[in-house]
């Protein structure tokens, strides 16, 4: 992201960063939301472990969003209470359908997440080299949850093509909402 003047109408470059950390929390707590509902499900399964391991990087992330809400000043999205209950819903009915809907719903919204993450690097420019570092880092954590979520069988779950169109979707639709709102 330049540091060049905008164009009426047009989110400065400070807002453009706001609306960052804003839908990066919002989506770091989404996640961890899903991986909640997925062990309630599943917590007690083979997967028990590696759901943990996927959700305690997702709280660091949100930890670190968090913070950067607080130093920056950042409004965070007032739909929190909204992704609370659709992150856990979302997690545990893919859970319900099975370990491998479950880790076809981890692979969707990482890729997802990977695709928005890559833009955000894109955009932003030196004066905010710490913060595409950040996302940067947690960007190649979420990359290694696809490959977990793949390595665990997700494209043997019933309707994966659909399961995963239909997650990513509703994930883009999320991650523009929560900019804004």
């Amino acid at each position: 992201m330049s540091d060049d003047q905008t164009l009426p109408g047009e989110p400065t470059p400070r807002e453009q960063v706001e609306r960052m950390i804003r839908v990066d929390h919002a989506g770091e707590y989404g996640a961890a939301r899903i991986y909640a509902g997925q062990l309630a499900v599943l917590g007690r399964g083979e997967n028990g472990d590696v759901l943990r391991h996927m959700k305690a990087q997702e709280q660091v992330h949100l930890e670190t969003f968090g913070a950067l809400v607080a130093q920056r000043r950042v409004r965070p999205t007032a739909l929190l209470p909204l992704w609370h209950l659709a992150g856990f819903a979302l997690g545990a009915a893919t859970a319900a359908m099975g370990s491998r809907a479950a880790m076809a719903c981890t692979v969707a919204v990482e890729e997802a997440i990977d695709a928005h993450y890559s833009s955000q690097i894109d955009a932003l420019g030196e004066s905010e080299a710490g913060l595409r570092e950040t996302i940067d880092r947690f960007r190649v954590e979420e990359l290694e949850h696809r490959d977990i979520g793949l390595a665990h069988g997700a494209e043997q779950a019933v309707g994966y093509r659909l399961m995963r169109a239909a997650i990513k979707a509703g994930c883009r639709v999320a991650i523009k909402v929560s900019e804004r709102v």
